[in-house]
């Protein structure tokens, strides 16, 4: 059996169940645990049992890696070039990989082989480390590849800004002005285009392409909860 899960659908609402579930699993846990904004992506890394160490990685014939997971070894590899990107890049980045070892590693198979090696049963040690190439334009039909990125950066999404949380941040705030974005950019620690992403895919917000100009999504529901408190 492989590390790697088969492909599978995932819909919106599932993978937001599976990012508020852990979410909630740390809160439980106390203090040390307890999600707070902005939102530190190593805690739960360690929260998960996985070690994140941020490296120098070369190129490969396919082009740059942004990062990559090292399944039995429990380990998110970054590139320390990444450091060098705006603020809130780096909590992203850690999310999404996050995101691919939640949905798309098999941790059983994982740490099975990390048992056997241990007994020394003569297992092969090597395997293919999960690569991300980094953001890609999504547009139109998905391949499986372009579909197993949407997923782990959806699932980034909704673990850095929880729909309660935005709920809680956009209380008595205007949402068709930028500087009211940007304000809650500085509380939940992310980049300004991953908060206009999640508003839109919310349906709190829309832009036309190619312009600046905000107006107020269909969602009205639930915006208006955070609008008007």
């Amino acid at each position: 059996m492989s590390v790697f899960k088969p492909y599978r659908f995932y819909p919106k609402a599932a993978i937001e169940r599976r990012a508020s579930e852990i979410l909630r699993r740390m809160a439980d846990r106390g203090s040390s645990f307890a999600p707070q904004w902005p939102f530190d992506t190593s805690l739960v890394a360690d929260f998960l049992d996985l070690g994140v160490v941020w490296e120098a990685i070369p190129p490969d014939e396919q082009g740059a890696i942004a990062a990559r997971i090292l399944p039995r070894e429990r380990t998110i590899e970054i590139n320390e070039a990444i450091l060098e990107m705006p603020p809130g890049f780096q909590e992203s980045t850690l999310a999404h990989e996050i995101g691919h070892w939640v949905l798309h590693i098999n941790h059983d198979e994982a740490d099975g082989i990390v048992r056997q090696l241990e007994l020394n049963l003569g297992v092969d040690p090597s395997s293919e480390p999960f690569v991300c190439r980094g953001d890609r334009e999504i547009a139109g039909k998905r391949s499986r590849l372009d579909s197993i990125e949407w997923q782990a950066q959806y699932f980034a999404s909704c673990l850095l800004m929880p729909k309660p949380v935005l709920l809680e941040l956009s209380t008595g705030k205007d949402l068709t002005q930028w500087p009211q974005l940007y304000k809650m950019r500085d509380r939940l620690g992310v980049s300004i285009s991953n908060l206009v992403n999640r508003l839109q895919d919310l349906g709190w917000i829309s832009i036309r392409r190619g312009t600046r100009t905000i107006a107020l999504g269909t969602e009205t529901d639930d915006r208006q909860i955070g609008l008007l408190g």
